[in-house]
């Protein structure tokens, strides 16, 4: 089990305003600020995904678990509208596995964000839905 996670961006200012943008359909808001470090924590009820400023040097991937495919949606709209990276819409990921629902944006620094909801009953939506869809993890 996961208590906390981390990573690393190259301005906390511009990523600290994307991810309150773009966690903020999950329920996610800042949670605790350490200027001194330039360091920012996010969560709901409690901060468990930080970003801290220092040269990145590799791209991280993080997921999210959405309570529905709506919340998925909100991320994907709020991500690219805080100016994050469409890196896969919202849609069904049946190579992944029955009832993966998921979006991806890349953050400011490139860092790939999904946010995902396995669906319990995708069966008839998911075959009608069934998108193409291309993900980009560089």
């Amino acid at each position: 089990m996961l208590d906390h996670i981390g990573i690393y961006v190259s301005d906390i200012d511009k990523a600290k305003a994307f991810y309150a943008a773009a966690l903020k359909p999950l329920g996610y808001s800042i949670k605790m600020e350490m200027p001194e470090w330039s360091v920012v924590g996010f969560g709901d009820p409690e901060a468990d995904f930080w970003i801290s400023q220092k040269e990145a040097a590799e791209h991280s991937h993080v997921a999210f678990r959405a309570r529905d495919k709506e919340t998925v949606n909100a991320f994907h709209a709020a991500a690219l509208a805080s100016g994050g990276i469409d890196n896969g819409a919202p849609g069904y990921r049946k190579d992944y596995s029955p009832g993966y629902y998921a979006a991806f944006a890349k953050d400011v620094d490139g860092n790939n964000i999904e946010v995902v909801y396995h669906d319990p009953n995708p069966a008839a939506e998911e075959a009608a839905a069934a998108p193409s869809v291309t993900i980009i993890n560089n």
